[in-house]
């Protein structure tokens, strides 16, 4: 039975934003420890969503991370743009990322496109990159 009036569906909710206080990821000792806060924690956000290839991995929503495994193979010149796109989609799901500008490519290495690039964020800038084999 369904109640009609003064229902739990009936509240008045406030969405707030979430805070973005995170663990802090040590990469080189491949360890876990302390916390980071402010544009430390957007770093590592941008890293594990350009590192977490989307729709591999059960644990992570369909929204998180990047497509690159059907670049493999691609010509250089579809991959730079649609490389550019997907950064640009993947890093769209932070709303602490402003825009991401200033592309940069390095074909300098056979079979690898090298992608460096501005992320604009509310807290400043950082330079990130990624790199897709072809």
């Amino acid at each position: 039975m369904i109640p009609a009036t003064g229902g739990f569906l009936e509240q008045d909710f406030a969405v707030s934003e979430q805070p973005d206080m995170t663990y802090r990821m040590n990469i080189q000792d491949e360890e876990v420890s302390g916390f980071a806060d402010g544009i430390e924690a957007v770093k590592q956000s941008v890293f594990r969503m350009l590192n977490t290839e989307r729709y591999k991995y059960v644990i992570y929503p369909w929204w998180y991370g990047i497509e690159t495994m059907d670049l493999y193979g691609e010509p250089v010149t579809y991959v730079c743009p649609e490389l550019e796109r997907r950064v640009r989609e993947a890093l769209a799901v932070d709303a602490r990322v402003l825009d991401v500008t200033d592309f940069e490519y390095d074909l300098g290495t056979k079979g690898v496109v090298h992608a460096s690039f501005t992320v604009r964020t509310v807290y400043g800038e950082i330079r990130a990159d990624k790199e897709v084999k072809v």
